[in-house]
C-alpha cells in the first residue's frame, strides 16, 4: 500500500480557509504582539473575591526607610518602635536600591481603600504643581540657547569667511603683517601642557556623557519609571561599568594614555562617606558584600574593558593637526583683562548654569528633601540644551582668544564649560543653608562629601563637552586656511 501525501491534504486544507478566518488570525497575531507594557507600568488587578487565575484580594503595603527632614541618614523600619509584621519577609532589592539605603519589608497595615490604576500617582502629582515653572525653565534656557546660536552663526558665516577669503588671497609678505587668529596656525596644535591628565578627564567624560544620554533616553521612554524603585540607580552603575571602553580609547586616541585616578578619587570619597554611614547605624550603609561587588565589577569589567579600549586607541594612528607647528613657541602679546584665562572661564560657566539651575533644584529636591522625581521629559530636554550651551560657549570664547593671538586653549576650552561645576556647587551652600534644615555634624558632611562627588562628575562632563566642541572648530577653522 502507498503512503498517505500528507503534503498535499495540507494545500488542500490551506487553499479551503475562509479568507475572514485568516484575517482574524492575523489580527491576533498582531494585537497580541503589541500588547504588551514597559517595566513598572503593568497594571494589577485586584477582585473583592479571590481568584488564583485572574486577579487577587488582598493588596500587600511594604515600608521602606524612614527619612527626616533634620537629617539625611535614613533608617530601617525596625530602628523604632513601630508595629511589625508577625510574617515579615524581605523581598529582594536591586542595586539602586541598596544604593539608595531602602531596605523594604512587610508590613502589618491594610489596603482598604485598589485606587485606580490611573489614578496611582494623583497624590504625588498634586501634592507637587511644578509644571509651569518647568516650561519657564525650559523657555529660559531657550532664549540663552537662541542668543548664543545667534553670536556663533555671525562669527561663523560673516567675520571668519570673510578673513579666511581675506587671507587666502594676500601674499606672503602681507599674510606675515596681518593679526588676528591666523597668525597662531603655527602654535595653535602645540601640545598643552600636563596632557596626559587632559586625555584622562576626556575619556572619563565620554563615559559619563554616553552614560547619562542613554540614562535620560531610557527614562523618557518609561523603562526606568520611578514605580520601579531603584533602576534609574542600578541602569546608571551598570552602564558605567560596560562604557570603560570608550573611555579608554579617546584617553589613548588623545594622548596615548591610559589612567584610572579619576575613579580613585570618585571611590576613595564614596567609601569615606560609607564609613560615617556604617558608624551612624543607617540602612544607606552599603553592605560589605555589595562593596565587595562593586569592587569586582570595577575590576573584574570596567577596568579590562578601559585597557581594551586603550589598546584599540594606541593601534590607531594619532590625530593629524591640519597645519605644521613651528619649533619655537610664538610669543603672546600682551592681554587684555577680558581675553585672561580666569576672566574668560569665570565668565564661561555662567550661561550653562542659567540653563540648568531651576531644574537643578528639582533634583536636590528629590535627593535631600525625599520628594519623588518624575519630569525625565523635561530633564531630557534640559540635558540636550545643556550640551548647546557649553558647547557654544566655549566656542565663543574659543574664538575670541585666537583673535588675541592667545593659542593656549586646551585646558582653556576644558576649564571654560566645566567652571559651571563651580557654580554648581555654589548652589549646592545655598541650598544646604536656605531650603534644608539638616542638623548634625554627620549629615553636614554627608552632604558636602556626597555633593562634591556630583561636582566632580559634573566638571568632567561639562569640561569635555567644552574640549570636543573647542577641538572641532579648530579643527576646521585652521583645515580651510592656506599655509606656506
Amino acid at each position: 500500500k502507498s503512503k498517505p501525501d500528507f503534503s498535499q491534504d495540507a494545500a488542500l486544507k490551506m487553499k479551503s480557509l475562509n479568507p475572514r478566518f485568516i484575517f482574524l488570525l492575523s489580527l491576533t497575531v498582531v494585537s497580541s504582539s503589541l500588547g504588551f507594557y514597559l517595566p513598572g507600568l503593568a497594571p494589577v488587578s485586584f477582585c473583592e473575591k479571590e481568584d488564583a487565575k485572574e486577579c487577587q484580594k488582598d493588596i500587600q503595603l511594604f515600608v521602606n526607610r524612614l527619612d527626616s527632614v533634620e537629617s539625611v541618614l535614613p533608617y530601617e523600619y525596625d530602628a523604632f518602635d513601630f508595629c511589625k509584621d508577625t510574617d515579615e519577609r524581605r523581598p529582594s532589592e536591586n542595586l539602586g536600591q541598596v544604593l539608595f539605603g531602602e531596605r523594604i519589608e512587610t508590613s502589618p497595615y491594610k489596603q482598604n481603600d485598589d485606587i485606580r490604576w490611573a489614578s496611582r500617582w494623583d497624590y504625588i502629582l498634586v501634592s507637587m504643581p511644578h509644571t509651569n515653572i518647568q516650561w519657564f525653565s525650559i523657555m529660559n534656557s531657550l532664549v540663552i540657547v537662541l542668543f548664543l546660536s545667534g553670536m556663533v552663526a555671525m562669527i561663523m558665516l560673516r567675520t571668519l569667511h570673510k578673513d579666511i577669503a581675506r587671507y587666502n588671497q594676500m601674499d606672503q609678505e602681507e599674510a606675515q603683517e596681518e593679526s588676528g587668529w591666523k597668525q597662531v596656525h603655527g602654535d595653535v596644535f602645540r601640545p598643552p601642557r600636563m596632557g596626559m591628565l587632559l586625555s584622562v578627564f576626556l575619556g572619563q567624560g565620554t563615559q559619563v556623557f554616553i552614560m547619562t544620554f542613554i540614562t535620560l533616553f531610557l527614562a523618557c521612554l518609561g523603562f526606568l519609571s520611578p514605580a520601579n524603585r531603584g533602576a534609574l540607580m542600578t541602569c546608571s552603575v551598570v552602564l558605567w561599568v560596560l562604557l570603560g571602553t570608550p573611555a579608554g580609547y579617546v584617553s589613548a586616541r588623545l594622548y596615548k594614555s591610559n589612567m584610572l585616578c579619576f575613579c580613585r578619587i570618585v571611590f576613595v570619597d564614596f567609601f569615606l562617606m560609607n564609613l560615617i554611614l556604617w558608624v551612624e547605624g543607617s540602612s544607606a550603609a552599603i553592605p560589605f558584600g555589595t562593596l565587595v561587588a562593586i569592587l569586582a565589577l570595577w575590576f573584574g569589567i570596567s577596568v579590562p574593558l578601559t585597557f581594551v579600549g586603550a589598546y584599540f586607541g594606541f593601534k590607531k594612528p594619532g590625530i593629524e593637526p591640519p597645519v605644521r607647528t613651528n619649533q619655537i613657541p610664538r610669543q603672546i602679546p600682551q592681554q587684555s583683562f577680558f581675553t585672561k584665562p580666569v576672566p574668560g572661564i569665570i565668565m564661561g560657566g555662567i550661561l550653562p548654569f542659567g540653563c540648568i539651575f531651576i531644574q537643578l533644584f528639582f533634583i536636590l529636591n528629590s535627593i535631600w528633601s525625599h520628594q519623588m522625581y518624575y519630569m525625565f521629559g523635561f530633564l531630557f530636554l534640559v540635558f540636550i540644551i545643556l550640551l548647546i550651551t557649553c558647547s557654544e560657549a566655549t566656542v565663543l570664547l574659543c574664538y575670541f582668544h585666537l583673535c588675541a593671538e592667545d593659542y593656549h586653549w586646551w585646558w582653556r576650552s576644558f576649564l571654560t564649560s566645566g567652571f559651571t561645576a563651580v557654580y554648581l556647587f555654589v548652589y549646592a551652600v545655598h541650598y544646604f543653608f536656605s531650603k534644608l534644615q539638616i542638623i548634625g555634624v554627620a549629615s553636614t558632611i554627608l552632604y558636602f562629601g556626597y555633593t562634591l562627588i556630583m561636582v566632580l562628575i559634573f566638571f568632567i562632563f561639562t569640561g569635555t563637552i567644552g574640549f570636543f566642541a573647542c577641538f572641532l572648530f579648530v579643527n576646521k577653522i585652521y583645515s580651510v586656511l592656506k599655509v606656506d
